[in-house]
């Protein structure tokens, strides 16, 4: 039978239902109206275009009038605004907007889907405010585009830290405005939590974003942005990003039922409360997929998804639309954030019974270069049903939540996901993908191999008497601790367990979550009650190490006594560059210390790297050494440092005498092993702690005098049982075994090739380095006499010495390790 059907609205939602309509029936009339000019764009490419990034509007257009009507043989009226619905007759009144014609239109099927338009709030001076904007259309966008050319706009006040408060604050950049964002709530992207919108924040204000929590505009006047804390901002320009409300209104005064937010009301069919009216989009109230609760989420894959539905469902084909899950993504400068499901925050809200599990490993394999850390966090409840997932990062956060989405929607558990073979290959990911990884945390969590505490509890847990290990290296702990922790690296945790308590909790915590489970599967079968912090150090430096920039330059003072001042966006000129690219830890902090000694007091040194933890590392190595961190910011794969040689302080800072006691500097490192994987850790820690400033002393003794052995060392005298020891023994670094899977030396070359793909140091020329740096190499008279090793076997520059002097040199160190 021959229909008539009526579609208010374009883009997504109804350009999608009138295609597959017609797909469907080749008879039946379609008719299309829409307010704007364009029946189907691209909404999402808006503030890319306004960027620069997209070029030219017509790469905008999805379909044009022409193009649809030729293929689908559609009515279709732009610049059409239906204004009224008369159910009774089944007509609506229609007012063309070049004409101002007004006339009624029948239909025996009406689809509604006039989509969302932009919150627009009641703040004093915004009326008929040339300054303010928002972005809905691609004439909003030319708008914005042609007013920041026309005057020359540089400043600009995004109000709203959605998605597009995000894009477009990134894309207001791009066109070199500044760019001040404001946002009512304590964090940007609602989608995420606190702890991971806190690495949004962060990259937002290393890329110069101003960034102003918790405050919001209430008034506008000229060029002045006032905000309720009583700030001021002059501004050019100002676009409203508060968010969207459904466009409803003619299913108000149609009469037609609607629910949350305003959200016209359909059931699972997509109809309303009128059996001959249906409707789609982001004007509808759906079901959350996970809660089953009633909510609107504005998003383009469901008013997609709901179009072709609703034209299936209306030729007999019934399926019903199952509810969204709000999955997501966002590019914010150099990262992307992505979500799908419940955050934590409405978990809570709504009182469901959850965990959580946050990891960070890497985006692809490590030894393959340019390898990122993802940032992810997972909830779920005791049963394992994923709830919803996030994750922040350079690279694959978007793959990984795509991945948990479908394991949503096919109903999978935590435990499932360990199950998933994914696609595998180095440039792409691990042999273990992150998310089979966040089911083994999950699936550990629920089966009591470990018990957790989160970021947000451990201060309170430690400021209450708790003990707090932290299982990191040494030099680790020296670029920053949680307050109050003290230091048992994991190596060293079986010979201490005596230091430990059994009559009350032992919490833990290492860099991300891993060697704190580690540690806790230890302590857990020697009887004590440990509970590791979920997500370690970075977790909780990703909330509690942030670090706001000033929006004005400070005035300082150098180690010469000069005022300057320095502004964040202030074009730093670096005195010299290196390239540290493909350089692991710690070899970029190697080479920092060793370039800041050739440079004079107050010039700046300036970095490339592609360590992802180097940034935090040299914040810290700057504290330690006396020196100024001016700047960090991304660049694509890689990281860029500013450093100025020596402090600076506030000129209006008063001098201050302070006595300080003097700790020991030192650090003593016994090398007794003569494996080349011990072998390499001892000298990256020695090489580490030199950096850091301190005096290094390296005591090798027995099997670790091989490691000094020179390759191809000359011949000389000795006795029958010297000669016998001397063939049993490697000969110099070149031939030196692993620890475990060695493999007839086998598993020796399979770490040189890593080590060489990865930009590694060799363990000769870590040696080389180490020397040369002035950490001094001593080598065990007495173990030299008992093992038959001459000192003209031994590379040169070693040092002879006793027992006397290793002793010596551990009184003078704070930091003494055993190799």
């Amino acid at each position: 039978m021959r229909k008539k059907i009526v579609i208010v609205g374009g883009v997504a939602g109804g350009a999608t239902t009138a295609a597959r309509l017609r797909r469907l029936d080749e008879k039946s009339e379609i008719v299309i109206f829409e307010r704007g000019e364009h029946i189907s764009f691209a909404n999402c490419g808006l503030p890319y275009f306004i960027g620069g990034v997209i070029k030219g509007r017509d790469k905008l257009l999805v379909q044009t009038v022409k193009g649809m009507t030729n293929r689908f043989n559609l009515d279709i009226r732009t610049k059409s605004e239906v204004i009224a619905i008369n159910r009774q007759d089944k007509k609506i009144q229609v007012k063309n907007l070049d004409t101002g014609v007004v006339y009624e239109e029948s239909y025996d099927i009406l689809i509604l889907s006039p989509g969302a338009s932009p919150i627009v709030p009641g703040i004093e001076g915004i009326t008929g405010n040339p300054r303010v904007f928002s972005l809905r259309t691609i004439p909003d966008a030319e708008a914005i585009d042609s007013y920041i050319d026309q005057n020359q706009a540089k400043t600009a006040v995004v109000v709203g830290g959605g998605f597009i408060g995000l894009e477009m604050a990134e894309n207001l950049k791009e066109r070199n405005l500044d760019v001040y964002l404001v946002e009512a709530t304590d964090q940007v992207q609602p989608s995420l939590d606190y702890e991971i919108a806190s690495l949004l924040h962060t990259h937002l204000r290393e890329k110069g974003v101003r960034m102003i929590l918790k405050d919001s505009v209430v008034k506008l006047e000229g060029s002045k942005v006032y905000l309720q804390s009583s700030q001021e901002i002059e501004a050019d320009m100002i676009v409203m990003a508060i968010g969207v409300r459904p466009e409803n209104m003619l299913a108000v005064q149609a009469g037609l039922e609607t629910g949350e937010r305003g959200a016209i009301r359909v059931n699972g069919y997509l109809q309303t409360s009128d059996e001959n009216i249906y409707a789609i989009g982001d004007a509808i109230e759906v079901k959350n997929y996970v809660t089953g609760l009633p909510t609107n989420i504005p998003l383009a894959w469901p008013a997609n998804r709901q179009g072709r539905l609703l034209a299936d469902n209306l030729y007999g084909n019934r399926k019903p639309y199952r509810g969204t899950l709000g999955t997501s993504v966002a590019k914010v400068f150099d990262l992307t954030a992505a979500s799908t499901g419940i955050n934590e925050k409405t978990a809570a809200k709504m009182g469901i019974p959850y965990r959580v599990i946050h990891i960070h490993p890497n985006s692809h394999a490590g030894y393959y270069p340019g390898s990122t850390v993802l940032d992810m966090k997972m909830v779920f409840t005791e049963d394992g049903k994923i709830l919803g997932a996030q994750a922040v990062g350079r690279k694959g956060a978007e793959k990984r939540i795509d991945v948990i989405a479908t394991a949503i929607k096919g109903n999978l558990t935590v435990y499932d996901l360990q199950d998933l073979e994914l696609a595998y290959a180095p440039p792409y990911s691990s042999g273990k993908d992150p998310v089979n990884m966040i089911g083994y945390a999950a699936a550990n969590l629920l089966d009591h191999m470990v018990k957790t505490v989160q970021y947000h509890e451990i201060d309170d847990i430690v400021a209450a008497g708790n003990i707090l290990v932290d299982v990191r290296q040494p030099e680790e702990v020296e670029l920053g601790k949680i307050n109050g922790s003290i230091n048992i690296p994991l190596p060293e945790l079986r010979k201490r367990l005596g230091e430990l308590p059994k009559d009350k909790p032992v919490y833990l915590t290492c860099q991300i979550g891993l060697r704190g489970y580690i540690a806790a599967r230890i302590l857990q079968q020697h009887g004590y009650d440990p509970i590791n912090l979920d997500g370690g150090f970075r977790t909780y430096t990703s909330v509690y190490w942030a670090v706001e920039k000033k929006d004005k330059g400070a005035v300082k003072v150098d180690d010469t006594g000069k005022a300057f001042t320095e502004s964040p966006e202030a074009k730093i000129a670096a005195d010299k560059v290196i390239d540290c690219c493909g350089l692991q830890c710690p070899g970029p902090i190697k080479q920092v210390f060793e370039n800041m000694k050739l440079l004079e007091g107050g010039q700046v040194l300036e970095i490339l790297v592609t360590d992802p933890g180097f940034a935090r590392d040299i914040e810290a190595w700057c504290s330690k050494t006396g020196n100024t961190l001016l700047k960090t910011e991304l660049n694509g794969d890689y990281l860029k440092a500013y450093l100025r040689k020596g402090s600076v302080k506030p000129a209006d800072q008063p001098q201050v005498n302070v006595v300080v006691e003097e700790k020991p500097k030192g650090a003593t490192l016994i090398v007794f092993e003569q494996n080349m994987d011990k072998a390499l850790a001892s000298f990256i820690i020695a090489t580490g702690a030199a950096s850091m400033g301190k005096e290094v002393t390296m005591f090798f003794t027995f099997w670790g005098l091989n490691i000094l052995k020179k390759h191809d060392a000359p011949k000389v005298s000795k006795d029958s049982l010297e000669k016998a020891f001397g063939i049993m023994m490697p000969r110099g670094p070149r031939k030196l075994p692993i620890s475990n899977m060695n493999m007839g030396g086998m598993g020796a070359r399979m770490i040189k090739y890593v080590m060489k793909k990865k930009n590694v140091d060799s363990l000769e020329e870590l040696l080389h380095n180490a020397m040369k740096m002035g950490i001094k190499i001593v080598a065990c008279s007495m173990s030299m006499d008992v093992m038959g090793i001459k000192k003209e076997e031994l590379i040169d520059g070693v040092e002879i010495g006793g027992v006397a002097t290793m002793l010596a040199k551990s009184e003078e160190s704070n930091l003494n390790l055993f190799f």
